[in-house]
């Protein structure tokens, strides 16, 4: 039976989610797509209106809808990549698939018991995307106006990403948490939410500290400094010092040119490398650190004056994608003292504020905003009503969604996840991946067996760990996106050559433009 029809459920429609549609509409399957917000976009539909791409616009587009000719920007702001985003939606009937305002409260895999799930030795039993027909998921879904409805489905596919629902709230000791402030405590996710011109009218004119150096922190920081400068200084509290970088440009050399070409790629170590790539790797170590000196000489420049340096190293910083694009005036407003820098591993709020290490005095605040990112795991897991699947869920050495292509879990029948692990540009791979699935639900493939898919995502794990010391989130694959893309193209039967000779191929950063045209066999 053909996928027309079967009933597939795709949640969320942001940037992995539409991409899903798309690939499934053109193989004549038609989703259901459930997303809680009123607009498309996912984290594009809410942020400060400083927000811009942290990629260059070229290697954050889908292969089949370029980038209208009106925005000519590198990074392109906030709204026009949510104006991109719709554009693609209605272009390919994607808009037509989706209910807004529906929140998926739960999910339930009913008609085969857990015990025989549990026993599988094959994918949802049989290795084929729908299984043997007899389980299917139940869909526990409250709509805009609040009634519950059930939707069954023969296959779901997540697409809520990391960056949403499930803030990471910092806990502190009794007596030092928000409660012991008089002011107004809120998360980046809640300043997001307000919109830009309730959220300005909140900081205006006001003591604000962010706590945080991440991507949040940053941009809402910079927002508070353009409205408040030097009168009204934002404060950051920064617990780790970042690579947070100008432009991507060291000495005048694009340093993507080092990390996200084949050749870059040549000097780590990968999963089911070989031996000849293993030895290769090894002795190309010294031009590894030869590369993140050579940025880390440029960039620390700028970071010198701030006491800004991070400990770890630039390499390590790009493996586990702890490296960030700053807002465009981020070090002139260091500089000019708009926004404040706190080094500080811990801090405990006070009534008047926040109290940080190796100071005496507290840093005065009348909001303080967490920019301490978000608990994705915990996102993944709140969708599944039974425990077994919860437990299940979390990989052995990382603590984090373990998931064989990044796509799907070993033990979870007829499900697969989009999006949730971080690449360097996140919209690219994701398309390559709702390709992929689309390809493996209309028979296209079979996948290996149970074991053989744990075997895999754990020698990922394995091999990511030792490049990004204590860090570790196995949701980034950081430096093997190549390589990650060579497997998904493979498994399509497609060439994963994707350039015109071997010096391209190894010298040029692969990226959207290379992927054009790729269909699966």
């Amino acid at each position: 039976m053909g996928m027309e029809k079967k009933s597939v459920v795709i949640i969320g429609a942001g940037v992995s989610g539409l991409a899903a549609c798309k690939h499934l509409l053109e193989r004549g399957c038609r989703p259901v797509v459930l997303e809680a917000d009123s607009v498309v976009g996912g984290v594009w539909a809410h942020t400060p209106d400083l927000t811009r791409l942290q990629t260059s616009r070229t290697m954050y587009q889908y292969t089949d809808f370029p980038w209208p000719d009106s925005v000519t920007e590198e990074f392109p702001n906030n709204r026009q990549v949510a104006d991109y985003l719709n554009a693609y939606a209605r272009h390919f009937g994607v808009l037509e698939c989706i209910r807004f305002g529906h929140r998926v409260a739960g999910m339930e895999y009913v008609g085969v018991a857990e015990e025989e799930v549990a026993a599988w030795d094959d994918w949802a039993g049989c290795g084929d995307a729908f299984g043997s027909g007899n389980g299917k998921w139940r869909l526990t879904v409250t709509d805009a106006q609040g009634l519950v409805q059930v939707h069954m489905a023969d296959f779901v596919i997540l697409c809520i990403g990391r960056f949403s629902n499930v803030p990471n709230i910092p806990k502190l000791p009794p007596g030092k948490g928000p409660d012991a402030f008089d002011g107004k405590v809120i998360h980046s996710l809640d300043y997001s939410k307000m919109g830009s011109q309730k959220a300005k009218e909140m900081v205006k004119g006001k003591r604000v500290t962010v706590i945080g150096y991440g991507h949040s922190a940053l941009d809402i920081a910079n927002e508070c400094a353009s409205l408040n400068g030097t009168e009204r200084p934002c404060t950051m509290v920064v617990r780790t010092k970042q690579w947070v970088l100008p432009d991507f440009y060291a000495w005048g050399i694009d340093i993507s040119n080092f990390y996200l070409t084949r050749f870059g790629e040549l000097l780590i170590h990968k999963p089911g490398e070989g031996l000849f790539l293993s030895l290769l790797a090894t002795t190309l170590t010294p031009l590894k650190l030869m590369f993140s000196k050579f940025a880390e000489s440029y960039y620390s420049i700028t970071m010198k004056k701030h006491d800004m340096v991070p400990d770890h190293s630039f390499f390590e910083g790009i493996v586990g994608g702890w490296v960030e694009l700053a807002p465009k005036d981020h070090y002139k407003n260091l500089d000019e003292g708009s926004i404040l820098v706190k080094k500080s591993k811990t801090f405990s709020f006070c009534k008047e504020g926040v109290m940080v290490e190796g100071e005496s005095t507290l840093v005065k605040s009348d909001i303080v905003i967490l920019g301490t990112g978000f608990k994705g795991d915990q996102n993944i897991k709140n969708m599944f009503a039974s425990k077994y699947f919860q437990r299940i869920l979390i990989g052995s050495i990382s603590m984090d969604v373990s998931l064989y292509r990044d796509c799907v879990h070993p033990k979870i029948p007829q499900l697969a996840v989009i999006g949730y692990s971080e690449t360097y540009a996140n919209l690219h791979t994701s398309e390559l991946r709702a390709k992929w699935l689309a390809h493996f639900m209309d028979g296209g493939f079979r996948l290996p067996s149970v074991k053989a898919m744990h075997r895999d995502a754990l020698e990922w794990e394995k091999f990511l760990k030792p490049y990004s010391h204590g860090e570790f989130r196995a949701a980034s694959i950081g430096l093997l996106n190549n390589w990650y893309k060579d497997n998904l193209c493979r498994d399509m039967g497609c060439n994963p050559r994707r350039k015109n000779g071997l010096l391209a191929e190894l010298f040029e950063v692969s990226g959207p433009s290379d992927y054009i045209g790729l269909h699966p066999m």
